[in-house]
């Protein structure tokens, strides 16, 4: 009776897990349509966002199921040849449009997800040799990254792997997981405490210097419009209309640079909370997750390096992007075929399940 309690209690924590997302994605959906009602703006940006990860999950759960190494590989190989790809403009983007900076943020995206996935990879293979393979391919991610001109990508991928290394030993998730939001929400914070010019003269000065003068300035019009209307905001896709700074740049792509700030200009502080709570319920997937620990926190270094990024660039605004997102996150919330029991057998020892880090802590 215990492998038939230990699947039922697998099926629960997914059913609970999918519902979350559900309902968050469809919050996502819904009030970004509200937000638009009675504007000339344009949520069909948002709707396709939310379609891609919906897609990108579903897929990754089905393919994590049936061959959890060689779907994370796969993943892993051609989010590489997406960013290699992406130096003539993102693979998805508009069709028409111009190579735009942008471009460059969404590049290092899809090589952080590359980086997650063959790390993903490598914590479920079994044989050692593969194991070796699958982390070169995440170095081999992480040395394009820096051949691309992207050290923020390099130097995140170089993050991802030594965070997986480091998740063999771990034996609790949770505290591992926590850390990563507390660390995505001091970005966050970073960015609007730079916004609102809140933070330490040096602090800021210095943060302006990496940032440049028209980013901290695209931020600052987007805390301004936040302000107008900080409940429904301007509506989707209407920054780049109302924006001074925007109007003024040479070839800007009408976005702010940051996916918090534009959710607040553009949405509101609902639609702030909502991609919170769109974040959040990756991780709460990860912590309630069947696969191993190290399968779990790869994919939460990949998805926080994410976070980070699309904090201070415009990565999200590139379906592939969240795609990938949404892909990586099925992954390593998937059910093996022995309904997750099989993998986490060989370990158990070394890595406890949620319900277990749960009753420890």
């Amino acid at each position: 009776m215990a492998a038939p309690d230990v699947r039922s209690a697998t099926r629960e924590r997914g059913s609970a897990t999918d519902i979350a997302g559900v309902v968050v994605l469809s919050g996502c959906a819904v009030w970004s349509l509200i937000s638009a009602a009675g504007r000339e703006a344009r949520p069909e940006g948002v709707l396709l966002a939310v379609f891609a990860v919906a897609a990108g999950y579903a897929c990754g759960r089905i393919c994590g199921t049936l061959l959890p190494v060689a779907a994370a590989s796969a993943a892993a190989l051609a989010a590489l040849g997406l960013a290699i790809a992406s130096r003539q403009g993102v693979p998805g983007a508009i069709a028409g449009t111009p190579i735009q900076p942008g471009h460059t943020g969404a590049a290092a995206a899809l090589l952080v997800l590359g980086a997650g996935a063959a790390c993903c990879a490598a914590s479920a293979a079994r044989p050692a040799a593969l194991r070796l393979a699958l982390r070169m391919l995440a170095l081999a991610v992480a040395c394009t990254a820096l051949a691309l001109g992207s050290v923020a990508g390099c130097a995140a991928a170089l993050g991802i792997l030594l965070c997986s290394l480091a998740a063999v030993r771990m034996r609790h998730r949770t505290v591992a997981l926590v850390g990563l939001a507390v660390a995505t929400g001091l970005v966050v914070a970073t960015s609007w405490g730079v916004a609102e010019d809140t933070l330490p003269d040096g602090l800021t000065v210095s943060l302006q210097g990496q940032l440049t003068q028209n980013r901290v300035d695209l931020w600052r019009d987007a805390i301004s419009l936040a302000k107008d209307d900080p409940v429904r905001g301007v509506g989707p896709d209407r920054f780049g209309k109302l924006s001074t700074t925007a109007q003024q740049s040479l070839g800007s792509d009408g976005k702010p640079h940051s996916a918090s700030l534009q959710q607040a200009a553009e949405q509101g502080v609902v639609g702030v909370a909502l991609l919170g709570a769109a974040f959040g319920w990756m991780l709460y997937g990860l912590w309630r997750s069947p696969r191993s620990t190290p399968v779990v926190l790869s994919a939460g270094a990949a998805l926080t390096a994410l976070a980070v990024l699309a904090s201070v660039g415009n990565a999200l605004s590139f379906t592939p992007v969240t795609a990938g997102a949404g892909l990586l996150a099925g992954l390593a919330t998937a059910h093996t075929a022995g309904g997750g029991s099989a993998e986490r057998g060989t370990r158990t020892a070394r890595w406890p399940d949620a319900a277990a880090d749960s009753r420890t802590l």
